[in-house]
């Protein structure tokens, strides 16, 4: 799955000029280059001088010329639009500028991509139309695109679904929860469907309405226990039986 890539890169230059222990002003200059696209057709260049944070002329290579949001910044833009040269070198940034570094940052960072985990649950209700709720999960992946979708029968289900953003976890990895509203019926296939660029094709995972969740749970850890009893009786009787082996019975 194909999915478009909304990148951008930067480099501030920062110059401050303190008038006491607490008070300074503070000049800095911005520049980006922003693309949705991987041949970087649609690259465009900003350049934003800020002054206490707020931003005083930008160049934008869509508009193609200085803005001035000031005062100040008015009267300099129009100096440096009637300035041919300088119009011209921040023209060439697109090309020059833009275009190897949006590659370097393609292949060292967006062009990974981590598969999601998908785990499907059923949860209480918490009011609703319909008595039964199902929860989709997908987490640990890269980058944060990614489509989850819920079928009933093999068909895309639009109602009754909500679902979260894509929620970094802090450490590069992102999850994503949806929910469905239903009234169980007999026979019914209800699936989930996650769909990432990690993936070569869509996960698939169908829920299991055979027992609820904690039974499934109870039986999985009982049935653990009791494997791990017969091991241990018979490494006792086996015990038991090398001691015995090696034992002399004298009469009495």
């Amino acid at each position: 799955m194909s999915q478009p890539k909304v990148l951008s890169f930067h480099l501030m230059l920062m110059l401050s000029a303190f008038t006491g222990a607490a008070n300074g002003y503070y000049f800095s200059r911005w520049n980006k280059c922003i693309h949705s696209s991987r041949d970087l057709s649609d690259m465009v260049y900003i350049d934003n001088y800020i002054f206490n944070k707020d931003i005083v002329i930008e160049y934008n290579s869509t508009v193609g010329k200085f803005v001035g949001y000031t005062e100040l910044g008015v009267h300099n833009a129009q100096i440096w639009n009637n300035d041919p040269s300088q119009l011209q070198g921040m023209k060439s940034q697109l090309e020059v500028y833009c275009p190897h570094n949006a590659e370097i940052r393609q292949k060292a960072i967006a062009d990974k991509t981590v598969p999601p985990k998908v785990k499907l649950s059923s949860v209480k209700q918490a009011g609703g139309r319909h008595p039964a709720v199902l929860m989709c999960s997908a987490y640990r992946f890269y980058p944060h695109w990614i489509q989850v979708t819920w079928m009933k029968d093999n068909k895309p289900v639009k109602s009754d679904v909500t679902s979260t953003e894509e929620m970094p976890n802090g450490d590069w990895y992102y999850q994503i929860h949806s929910h469905l509203e239903y009234t169980p019926k007999s026979g019914e296939k209800i699936s989930c469907m996650v769909d990432h660029s990690g993936l070569t094709k869509p996960i698939i995972v169908d829920w299991d309405p055979s027992l609820p969740e904690p039974e499934r749970n109870k039986i999985a850890i009982g049935a653990s226990g009791l494997v791990l009893g017969i091991i241990i009786a018979a490494a006792g009787l086996i015990y038991y039986k090398k001691k015995s082996s090696g034992r002399i019975l004298v009469p009495s």
